[in-house]
């Protein structure tokens, strides 16, 4: 794959915001694609350079690393808790996070991209197919967590990289809020 693709696009995504009265499913469901729409938002528009560029002193935080890392948590979470699959690493050898974060100097933006998507996707059809958010499954040992948990849980995990990427936007070029 090479960067010449676009990605990630040229114009922001469109982003619906939650609705206020929906069930508790369709509720969660709707902010954590509100958060997902958010990251993409951030990355809108940005060169390959810009995305593995780190202007946040002395983090070492790139869009393209939160990109990476997102592919990982949406894979090594639906999938072993929903799916019952083994945790499996894209950009995280070993399953070691700091790889997807940290080395992006080379990364192809567009293979980041489509991972990204391809995983939140799958994540959607688990969600989908799942009975109740009640519905449970074992992470690799690492325990048992609910539907529930972990749709809180990403929403929290996108909600806190998303700061991150604030920041390293309004550092790049200057934009803000959205």
């Amino acid at each position: 794959m090479s960067d010449a693709a676009a990605y990630p696009p040229a114009e922001p995504p469109s982003r619906a915001e939650p609705p206020r009265e929906a069930s508790e499913r369709e509720m969660l469901m709707a902010f954590l694609d509100f958060q997902r729409a958010t990251l993409a938002i951030k990355c809108s528009g940005l060169t390959p350079d810009q995305l593995r560029a780190k202007p946040v002193s002395p983090s070492n935080l790139t869009l393209l690393g939160i990109v990476r890392h997102m592919a990982e948590v949406e894979r090594n979470w639906f999938r072993p808790v929903l799916g019952h699959e083994p945790m499996t690493a894209i950009f995280a050898p070993g399953l070691d996070w700091r790889p997807a974060f940290d080395e992006v100097g080379t990364a192809d933006v567009a293979e980041a991209f489509k991972a990204w998507e391809a995983e939140c996707a799958h994540a959607r059809y688990l969600v989908d197919a799942a009975p109740s958010l009640e519905v449970t499954g074992d992470r690799d040992g690492r325990g048992t967590f609910s539907l529930r948990w972990v749709l809180i849980h990403m929403i929290e995990e996108y909600a806190r990289h998303n700061g991150h990427a604030d920041l390293i936007r309004e550092r790049l070029d200057g934009t803000t809020g959205t």
